[in-house]
C-alpha cells in the first residue's frame, strides 16, 4: 500500500497549500475520492468549502464544473437537454454541467426536490437519462455538495434517499487564530489557488481506486461494522437507522484509511475513525431526542463507546 500512501501524502500536501489547518477534513475528502464516493460539506459561509472543491480538481488535473443551486433551477439545468437540429432533422443532446469529473453543487438545499432528484441517478449509477437516452458520466466522477446548516429560509431539506448517496458528511469549521493569520498572510497579494498545480494524474488516481479494493478486512472487523450499523437501527433515540449502504460505506472507507496509513489490512480503529462522518447523516433522530438536543453525531459516538471492539489478528494470513 506504499503507492497509495505516497499518493495520499502528495494530494493532501498540495491541498494544504490552499486550505490551512484542516488536515483531517482534507484526509476525509481524499478517502472519499479513493472510494469513488461523494461528499456533503455542511458548514457556515466563508470557511473555504468552494475553494476546497476547486483545489481538489486542480490538484488532480480533472475537469471541474460548479452548479449554483437556486429555487428556480430546473433538472435540465443540471443534466442537459435535447435540442432539435433543423439542418440534420434530429435531436442532439447538449450535456449539462454535471458532465465533469469533479462537480461542485453549491447550496444543494436551495433547489427544489425535483431538481435535487436530477442528481440521484448521476451519483449512484454514474449516468444520466434524458428523453429515454442514457449518457455515461466521466470517470472518475465525484460530487462535492455544500449546504449552510444555519440558514433555512428558502431551502428544501435533502430527502433521506439523497443523503444516503453521500459517502460522508464533513465540516471545515472556523480556523484557529494562528491559522487565520496564516490565511491573511497567504492572500495578501493573490489567492494561493492561482498557483496550485496538478500533482496527480487521472490514470494514477484510477489505479489507486482499484488498489484500495484489495485491502484485507477480517471477519471480526466485518462483524464489527455490521454490529455498529445494527445498533443505529435498534437505538431508542433513532427514528430511522443507517441502511446497508452505510455498512458498505464503512467497509470501503475503512479500506481507504488503512491504505492511506500504509497498511494492507483494516483495524477496528479505522472503522471507529470513519463512523461519525459516514453514519451520522444517514441516521434520523427521533422527535423526543431532538427535544433533548441530542444530535446524530452524539448518538454514533455513544454507540462506539458501548460497542465492544473485536480482538485478534486482523492481518491476512
Amino acid at each position: 500500500m506504499a503507492d497509495i500512501q505516497s499518493f495520499s501524502k502528495r494530494l493532501v500536501g498540495n491541498l494544504e497549500k490552499v486550505i490551512v489547518g484542516k488536515r483531517q477534513t482534507i484526509e476525509m475528502i481524499v478517502i472519499s475520492l479513493l472510494c469513488q464516493g461523494h461528499v456533503l460539506i455542511e458548514d457556515v459561509p466563508g470557511v473555504g468549502k468552494t475553494v476546497l472543491a476547486r483545489s481538489l480538481a486542480k490538484s488532480l488535473g480533472c475537469s471541474f464544473n460548479r452548479l449554483q443551486f437556486t429555487p428556480d433551477m430546473l433538472p435540465s439545468d443540471v443534466t442537459g437537454v435535447s435540442i432539435y437540429d433543423q439542418a440534420k432533422r434530429v435531436f442532439e443532446f447538449r450535456s449539462g454541467p454535471v458532465f465533469a469529473q469533479v462537480v461542485l453543487v453549491d447550496e444543494i438545499n436551495r433547489a427544489t426536490p425535483k431538481t435535487q432528484a436530477a442528481l440521484l441517478e448521476a451519483m449512484e449509477e454514474k449516468q444520466v437519462t434524458v428523453d429515454g437516452e442514457t449518457h455515461n458520466l466521466p470517470n472518475p466522477f465525484m460530487v462535492l455538495a455544500t449546504q449552510n446548516p444555519i440558514e433555512y429560509e428558502g431551502t428544501f431539506p435533502l430527502p433521506e434517499a439523497q443523503l444516503d448517496r453521500f459517502l460522508m458528511r464533513v465540516r471545515l469549521g472556523y480556523p484557529n487564530p494562528s491559522d487565520e493569520i496564516e490565511v491573511l498572510d497567504r492572500q495578501q497579494y493573490k489567492h494561493p489557488i492561482e498557483e496550485l498545480e496538478s500533482v496527480i494524474k487521472v490514470t494514477e488516481l484510477r489505479k489507486a481506486m482499484e488498489e484500495v479494493k484489495s485491502v484485507f478486512i477480517s471477519e471480526a472487523v466485518k462483524k464489527y461494522i455490521v454490529d455498529l450499523v445494527n445498533r443505529t437501527r435498534q437505538n431508542a433515540d433513532v427514528y430511522l437507522g443507517a441502511s446497508p449502504r452505510g455498512s458498505l460505506a464503512l467497509y470501503h472507507t475503512g479500506q481507504a484509511m488503512a491504505a492511506m496509513n500504509g497498511r494492507d489490512y483494516v483495524l477496528p480503529d479505522d472503522i471507529k475513525a470513519m463512523a461519525v462522518p459516514v453514519l451520522a447523516h444517514r441516521v434520523i433522530v427521533g422527535p423526543a431526542a431532538r427535544l433533548r438536543e441530542l444530535s446524530a453525531e452524539k448518538i454514533i459516538r455513544e454507540i462506539l463507546d458501548n460497542q465492544p471492539v473485536p480482538g485478534g489478528d486482523y492481518q491476512a494470513s
